[in-house]
């Protein structure tokens, strides 16, 4: 099949949660023998020089890319306020990307256009125009739920009301062109059922974050550090900010007073300055580090305090895949197929972190089998191949 990959960001090199999901899709249908190409969106978050990628993964994809200022502006936010449009999705929208777009569809027939997240949709009424392909819905959650989490979780009274506002927004611009798509591929089970209830889309399965185990191999795998915990994410997506500081305020410092020589370790991409310069006993910020997978390697626990968000946290599998232990929300582990304290440890809120910590440090055991059940539960349920074997048999059936 002919396969166009519409992307809201560049998805190489795969850095964070979502560009490592977009990618490892890339890699798996390229590798099923199918014919991709990517257009996607450079973004100010996400800069990327296309004519810089390895050749190979040029030729492989074919891709081009389109600029889009996407920076959230103080202008354009406060009249969007006198609209009923969301902002969300207006700040993807250019007149630039839909010509190049229109330019690919008139230059190749493609069986699917996938199209990842709701943050390229709008443009499907330009594809319809100009293709016969069916059009899929990557959703990597569902979007107005992370909004609606965040506002829940927000302290100032005016970004509480602002935050619920855009998730309202957004919430109605989801609903509202669900039933554009000819199918959905949701990421979580969670996400399938509710993209079930909520539209009259035919073709709707879970096809979750998949690993390809070849790069998960732990030869010469840098030697772990005993006493320490660490949490790796982008550090420009709001729920990871917060679920860091609500960690940082509320859990660090008692368990740095019961445990003075444990570490904490803080890695990912675009740390504020506010974080860089933390001053805080034994917290470590790494910044945006040069191998994920060797850094996670290195450390000990992974904390993923996740309070908003959904979806599926990338970086959780890739722990998994790693044999790390796992201590998480119950949002932050969601969409996973994890059990508490069996593959993964849920802790809800400042007692329970702590009391996960405390017995992951003094029993060694416990922790160790948690690690290694995660890992069984990656291989089984997580394999990229497998994931896009039965991607592939989706689409097959969509054009039949």
């Amino acid at each position: 099949m002919k396969i166009l990959q519409l992307c809201n960001k560049v998805p190489f090199p795969p850095k964070d949660g979502g560009s490592i999901a977009m990618n490892n899709l890339t890699q798996g249908l390229t590798a099923e023998g199918h014919s991709l190409k990517i257009l996607a969106v450079i973004t100010p978050k996400n800069f990327i020089d296309i004519e810089k990628l390895p050749a190979e993964y040029r030729l492989k994809t074919n891709i081009e890319a389109v600029f889009i200022d996407t920076e959230i502006k103080i202008s354009e936010a406060f009249l969007n306020l006198f609209t009923t449009k969301s902002y969300n999705i207006e700040r993807f929208y250019s007149k630039t990307f839909e010509q190049k777009l229109i330019h690919v569809l008139k230059s190749e027939q493609f069986d699917v256009i996938q199209l990842e997240s709701l943050y390229v949709s709008m443009y499907a009424a330009v594809i319809r125009r100009y293709s016969k392909a069916k059009i899929v819905l990557r959703a990597h959650n569902v979007e107005h739920k992370i909004w609606e989490r965040s506002a829940e979780a927000a302290k100032n009274p005016l970004k509480k009301a602002y935050l619920k506002l855009l998730a309202k927004r957004l919430k109605k611009y989801e609903l509202k062109n669900l039933n554009t798509f000819d199918a959905i591929a949701a990421i979580t089970k969670g996400d399938e059922i509710y993209f079930k209830k909520s539209s009259n889309v035919k073709a709707i399965e879970t096809f979750p974050f998949g690993i390809d185990f070849k790069n998960y191999i732990e030869n010469n795998s840098p030697q772990e550090e005993p006493l320490s915990l660490f949490h790796i994410g982008a550090m420009d997506w709001q729920p990871n900010v917060e679920g860091i500081n609500w960690f940082l305020n509320n859990v660090w410092e008692k368990l740095h007073a019961a445990h003075p020589s444990l570490k904490l370790y803080l890695a990912g991409k675009n740390m504020s300055s506010e974080l860089k310069h933390l001053n805080k006993p034994n917290v470590v910020i790494a910044g945006e580090v040069k191998s994920a997978m060797e850094f996670m390697q290195s450390k000990g626990i992974m904390i993923v305090p996740l309070l908003a968000g959904g979806g599926m946290r990338v970086k959780i599998i890739e722990g998994m895949s790693l044999g790390k232990t796992i201590i998480s929300t119950s949002i932050g582990a969601e969409g996973i197929d994890c059990e508490n304290n069996k593959n993964c440890i849920i802790a809800d809120d400042e007692a329970e972190f702590i009391a996960a910590v405390n017995r992951c440090l003094s029993d060694k055991i416990f922790c160790s089998e948690i690690g290694k059940n995660a890992k069984m539960l990656a291989v089984k349920q997580y394999n990229n191949a497998d994931i896009c074997r039965r991607l592939t048999q989706f689409y097959q059936s969509l054009t039949v």
